[in-house]
């Protein structure tokens, strides 16, 4: 093991212990701001040093083995512990450098899926509705919750713009690699002469926020519009000014919500979504700082960045970041995506550890 990952996970060990004598003292208790955050801090170091204290113990296990080598009537069986403990060690080492690796802050949060029709008219909102569909059955499958905050229906289906919460433990981190551009080619309905058309949808992922110890929304920097919900609903939703538009005056950003209830439930929605997408250009502009001096392999996230193709002929879904090519695009429609978001998150992790082996050795 590289000395300085040694001397990291050193120091990690003994944060541990600090921490564990921390929420032992009757001070810890007296805040539950701080006893949450020393408790999700011991969370957070306890499987890393666990690892570091087997490595460890199977560090002194193959130097025993390799004393008892030097007794003629040990040696056979010293060999063989002192091969498979190295294997393990081996296995140990790759295991501690994937706990240290950085841990994006919002990979626990539930997320805002926003989906937008681009180029293509009315196919591309029906493409809308199926990225939308193929997002919700997967959610389904990992028992997450999927609220619609916002939609614009097309003419002839689909949306040409929907905005829904996903409420799960994880999904961003599942599903963050998933912005950008989507492109789709197949034959439309409409087309009488059977000719393949290309569309193009763009997805974005953002981490829900909370929107005061996230994002400072100064009510100042807020211009608030109420207007008459022009969607279903309901008598009392289309006889009453319920639906609310928000515009964050400094960056110019919108957001409108009418399917609430009331003009408080719109509000409160409205006001979640502007904080997650004030933060998501934050990090948005972080990023691309970041990216300027170390590209991810799996792209930007730019929404302007053609991700995947969608070739419904050839029945093929592309990656175009991975360079994956699936030919599931039934199961994967129907919301089984599993293999490619793994995929994404595997090279993503990957990439990171050939960073940080750059970063040891420079």
């Amino acid at each position: 093991m590289n000395p300085s990952i040694t001397a990291k996970l050193a120091q990690l060990s003994e944060r541990l212990l600090e921490v564990n004598q921390l929420l032992s003292t009757e001070e810890a208790t007296k805040s539950m701001d701080t006893f949450r955050k020393l408790n999700r801090e011991r969370a957070e170091l306890e499987p890393v040093v666990e690892l570091y204290y087997a490595y460890q113990r199977c560090l002194d296990d193959v130097n025993t083995a390799q004393d008892m080598a030097a007794d003629p009537g040990m040696r056979e069986f010293a060999d063989v512990e002192i091969k498979q403990g190295q294997e393990r060690l081996l296995q140990l080492d790759a295991e501690l450098q994937k706990q240290l690796l950085p841990k994006d802050p919002n990979d626990e949060r539930s997320v805002f899926l926003e989906i937008r029709a681009g180029t293509g008219g009315d196919e591309a909102a029906l493409f809308a509705g199926d990225l939308f569909r193929m997002y919700s059955r997967f959610a389904e499958r990992k028992r997450w919750q999927v609220e619609i905050i916002s939609e614009s229906p097309g003419e002839m289906g689909g949306y040409k713009e929907i905005i829904a919460r996903i409420v799960g433990q994880g999904a961003y981190s599942v599903l963050k690699f998933e912005s950008g551009a989507h492109r789709v080619q197949r034959v439309p309905t409409t087309e009488t002469q059977g000719r393949v058309h290309t569309s193009a949808c763009t997805v974005a992922i953002m981490p829900e926020v909370d929107e005061v110890n996230d994002v400072i929304l100064n009510s100042a920097d807020l211009r608030i519009d109420t207007f008459r919900a022009s969607g279903a609903g309901g008598q009392h939703i289309n006889k009453t000014d319920s639906a609310v538009r928000i515009t964050h005056l400094p960056t110019g950003v919108v957001v409108e919500c009418q399917d609430g209830r009331s003009q408080h439930q719109n509000k409160a929605q409205a006001m979640r979504v502007l904080a997650a997408r004030i933060k998501d250009a934050q990090v948005r502009e972080q990023n691309a700082k970041t990216a300027a001096t170390r590209k991810s392999l799996v792209g930007s996230g730019d929404r302007s960045e053609r991700i995947r193709t969608y070739n419904f002929p050839q029945g093929r879904i592309t990656d175009h970041r991975i360079n994956l090519t699936l030919y599931k695009m039934d199961q994967m429609m129907d919301g089984d995506i599993n293999e490619l978001t793994g995929a994404l998150m595997a090279e993503h992790q990957a990439e990171q550890l050939a960073a940080m082996a750059e970063d040891v050795l420079s």
